[in-house]
């Protein structure tokens, strides 16, 4: 029997998700008991997971690339699963499994790849990006996809702050406790803020990213706009080493994981197949 793996390429608005990780119900949550076929509390991976073993009528494992935490959304994020199901058509597999889905997920790509591929482990770099709202106004239209701050802000100190970031550095300073990694040591190849008024965009890209690195970054970026932090202290906040010497921790509906980047030879032998 054939096995293919797929990679998907997901977006969805995780404002009504408990992140994307499976979860089971605890002594924490108070939300409605899970309902169409789901098991735990709601996240993406479990409702993504029940869809597709809809279509292709057996248990499967999906493995996604970025564990997003509670109200974060996704432009990119990307998973795979195996299957011997390989005789449905590639679109025909894409509607039925978005047929199944709420509106705020949506697979955008499905493709074959190599059994070497790995959602995980096959990854260049990430990059997230961060909306906040800089106006008097609430987004009252979006508020569960901005965070909103009222205050002037100094955008040239935010950049000049931004740019301490890029390299390899230490980033234990910027990981919330509990992380969990062995290493804080990261790379980050971009960190950008375009200043639309009232729009503040924050893109942060980089080999990979601590338990709220991005959300502790930007927070600290916007305190550096409002004045509390000099652009130079971010290089002190990196060899401290320490959480309590950053920033505060931005709210996490204004971020979303734009897209990520795979090594080459893990997807290069993928079959080709139709694709809208």
């Amino acid at each position: 029997m054939e096995i293919q793996r797929y990679k998907l390429t997901i977006a969805y608005r995780g404002t009504a998700y408990h992140g994307w990780q499976k979860q089971l119900p605890n002594k924490y949550y108070k939300g409605p008991a899970p309902t169409g076929g789901l098991e735990g509390i709601p996240t993406v991976q479990e409702t993504l997971a029940v869809a597709i073993q809809a279509v292709v009528k057996h248990q499967v494992n999906l493995v996604g690339s970025s564990r997003t935490d509670t109200g974060v959304h996704a432009k990119g994020q990307v998973a795979h699963f195996d299957t011997h199901m390989t005789q449905i058509p590639l679109i025909g597999l894409q509607r039925a499994i978005n047929s199944r889905l709420p509106a705020d997920i949506d697979v955008r790509r499905i493709e074959p790849v190599p059994p070497t591929f790995d959602a995980i482990s096959s990854t260049a770099s990430k990059r997230y990006q961060y909306f906040l709202w800089n106006d008097r106004r609430k987004p009252v239209y979006f508020s569960d996809l901005a965070w909103h701050w009222w205050h002037r802000l100094d955008v040239d100190a935010m950049k000049d702050a931004a740019a301490r970031f890029v390299g390899t550095h230490d980033f234990a300073s910027f990981a919330k406790s509990g992380h969990g990694r062995e290493s804080t040591v990261r790379t980050v190849y971009a960190c950008d803020i375009s200043y639309r008024p009232p729009r503040f965009v924050f893109g942060v890209e980089g080999s990979g990213f601590l338990w709220n690195m991005v959300r502790i970054m930007v927070g600290t970026l916007v305190q550096v706009g409002m004045g509390t932090y000099e652009p130079e202290e971010i290089t002190r906040m990196l060899e401290s080493k320490d959480r309590t010497a950053a920033g505060h921790t931005a709210p996490a509906h204004g971020l979303f994981l734009q897209w990520i980047k795979f090594k080459p030879a893990d997807v290069a032998d993928a079959p080709q197949g139709d694709q809208n």
